[in-house]
């Protein structure tokens, strides 16, 4: 039987796990210090408990999948804890956060003289739900250990190897590109209606109204993609400063300003949710428009 430890049993890794244990996988996890909302997600993904030693000892593989801030302390935290593993052969730890070619060196870099293989991955698209799956884009230094990754396709992942040129970096640099896509409409999107409601509600409200008559496409993506994005704000302070790194001196600003609105979205959710309403407000009436039509 395949085994695979997954870190962390988030809504991310513990979607993934339940395709996993569906296929056959026997699935790990660790839970120290973990809350007991992470102990009923991994219990409902039958995901096992296991001490990092015996992850080492024991996994063909191991999923990093964690906020992108916690991407290279856990590997750090891994390894000091894996040194006396000799299972052979070697397993191979996957990289799958959110975070930018530089960082993903820097962790690749820990690996080096380990006992472990490693994989660049880039998870793109939303946890697994019924029929659909995100799709992880893997590079690495070795092509064979492409082909190894890509067999996971057999326990129902949805795996495709960047080869030709690509190394390790090339999945987290599509990652950041898309994610930057993406993720940063949203942020614009959500820079300008705080904007414009903190000019004034009736400022907001004509914004509506315009949008609906000159940009209706807009419109619509913004009434689907703000409202599971407020909850969410939090994970994505990390990933913005990640995409800032990846882009660059001057533009890469754009990022930085996008990962300070994130965090006043987190700090909204936390507190009077002031920004949060205003928000969802815009997106429940943008809607209640665009279906009059």
């Amino acid at each position: 039987m395949v085994t695979i430890a997954i870190i962390a049993a988030g809504a991310m890794g513990s979607g993934v796990a339940k395709v996993l244990t569906r296929n056959g996988v026997k699935v790990l996890t660790n839970l120290d210090n973990r809350s007991e909302a992470t102990r009923r997600r991994a219990q409902e993904a039958g995901m096992q408990d296991a001490s990092f030693e015996d992850i080492s000892s024991t996994c063909d593989w191991v999923l990093s999948i964690l906020p992108p801030s916690n991407a290279f302390s856990f590997a750090e935290k891994f390894l000091q804890h894996s040194t006396r593993s000799t299972r052979s052969p070697a397993p191979v730890f996957v990289e799958c956060n959110a975070v930018n070619p530089a960082t993903v060196h820097k962790i690749a870099a820990l690996f080096r003289g380990s006992i472990f293989s490693f994989v660049d991955a880039g998870i793109i698209g939303g946890p697994p739900l019924d029929d659909y799956n995100p799709t992880f884009y893997a590079s690495a230094d070795e092509e064979a250990l492409l082909d190894r990754i890509v067999g996971l396709s057999e326990h129902g992942l949805k795996i495709s190897a960047l080869k030709g040129e690509a190394r390790i970096g090339a999945a987290s640099a599509l990652k950041m590109s898309y994610a930057g896509i993406t993720k940063g409409t949203t942020g614009l999107f959500t820079t300008m209606i705080l904007a414009a409601h903190q000019s004034s509600p009736a400022t907001a409200e004509a914004l509506m109204h315009e949008l609906h008559a000159s940009q209706p496409a807009l419109l619509k993506r913004m009434s689907g993609v703000i409202p599971p994005m407020i909850p969410k704000a939090y994970r994505w302070v990390g990933e913005m400063s990640e995409i800032a790194g990846f882009v660059g001196d001057g533009e890469g600003d754009i990022y930085r300003g996008l990962s300070e609105l994130y965090a006043r979205i987190e700090r909204s959710e936390k507190g009077d949710r002031q920004d949060s309403e205003v928000l969802a407000k815009f997106a429940k009436e943008a809607k209640e428009i665009l279906e009059k039509k």
